[in-house]
């Protein structure tokens, strides 16, 4: 951000010292018409020809005329000086070469449709850039971190770099014509505000939002979110449910009552030997990998349940705990000495 700062700020004095060029030019044109009793044409020329050093044109007769002459020397080398300082530091400190990066960069985001922007490209939003090339979707990048527009042009990532908040940043990561906005930098308040600039400038599109506190998502929702997601509550949610079952080899939320789950058979359960259509009461088998890998995709309804045997299912909450529980292992019973010491204190 710092450096897209300075080059700016050498625009403006390029802009301004072009401004001040002119100036000089049109004065003193006017001085050595007034002066000299010339035209136009040949005060131009008698201007440019002092401005620019060069010396090709005869010296004005009268005292007027060689003080427009020696005020426009003056004042004329030391702009071109000052000119040549400026354009020599973008050379040298390689604003030029940024400058030029970055008008690249913008013409191919220009030309990018139905992408999707990440707004933040910390750790979340490196991990959703990854998964977005995975699936070969197109996205760009919105972050003011000088660092994370460094990585992202090792890797090639389309950048912009800017406040992902400002309406100007959004417009150049071309959200008129992306798909969607994921709102993924650590702030909860910074993706409050990026929610509702993006909502403001695009009321139709899809915004994925980034909650760390749980009282956020509701914030969120209300700023234009269409689906909030709280990486700490769901990675939190998550590990305790496995912990709790661990049988479960994988799952994830497929809709707000929905889950989508991984269930390893264990030795011994309740499940094993059965049929699918004896175990599967509301549940939807998607399908079944047995203990050497395969994958047997809408097994029939006769098919047994054996250990080792992975099965994909989707369900409500309550059918997917009662497949966790026909396929977890039994509890081991009391020892017997320690049941008979129950015994005898009873």
């Amino acid at each position: 951000m710092f450096e897209r700062r300075e080059v700016r700020a050498i625009l403006r004095r390029l802009r301004t010292l072009a401004i001040a060029i002119c100036g000089l030019l049109v004065a003193g044109t006017l001085g050595f018409v007034l002066a000299e009793r010339v035209s136009v044409w040949n005060g131009f020329i008698w201007a440019l020809d002092t401005v620019a050093t060069v010396g090709s044109v005869p010296s004005p007769d009268s005292t007027g005329g060689q003080l427009v002459k020696v005020a426009l020397i003056i004042l004329g080398v030391g702009t071109l000086f000052y000119a040549l300082v400026t354009v020599t530091e973008m050379f040298v400190s390689g604003h030029l070469a940024s400058l030029l990066s970055e008008r690249r960069m913008q013409k191919l985001i220009d030309a990018t449709e139905d992408h999707f922007i990440i707004c933040g490209f910390g750790r979340v939003g490196r991990q959703v850039a990854r998964d977005l090339k995975a699936a070969g979707a197109r996205y760009v990048v919105v972050d003011s971190n000088p660092e994370s527009r460094e990585y992202a042009q090792g890797v090639g990532v389309r950048f912009i770099e800017g406040e992902p908040s400002d309406d100007d940043a959004l417009r150049a990561a071309g959200i008129e014509r992306a798909g969607g906005v994921i709102a993924c930098v650590d702030s909860d308040a910074e993706n409050i505000f990026i929610t509702l600039s993006a909502r403001g400038l695009r009321p139709d599109i899809a915004i994925v939002a980034r909650a760390s506190e749980e009282a956020s998502e509701s914030k969120l929702l209300r700023a234009g979110a269409t689906r909030v997601i709280s990486p700490y509550k769901s990675s939190g949610t998550e590990m305790a449910r496995l912990a709790l079952n661990p049988q479960i080899r994988g799952a994830r939320d497929v809709a707000a009552e929905y889950r989508l789950e991984e269930i390893e058979v264990a030795p011994g359960s309740p499940g094993e030997g059965q049929t699918i259509g004896d175990v599967r009461g509301g549940a939807v088998i998607v399908g079944i990998r047995d203990a050497t890998g395969q994958f047997h995709p809408q097994p029939a309804a006769e098919t047994v349940m054996r250990p080792g045997d992975v099965v994909m299912a989707m369900g409500t909450m309550r059918t997917m705990d009662r497949l966790e529980s026909l396929f977890a292992a039994r509890a081991a019973p009391p020892r017997g000495g320690e049941g008979a010491r129950a015994a005898g204190a009873r």
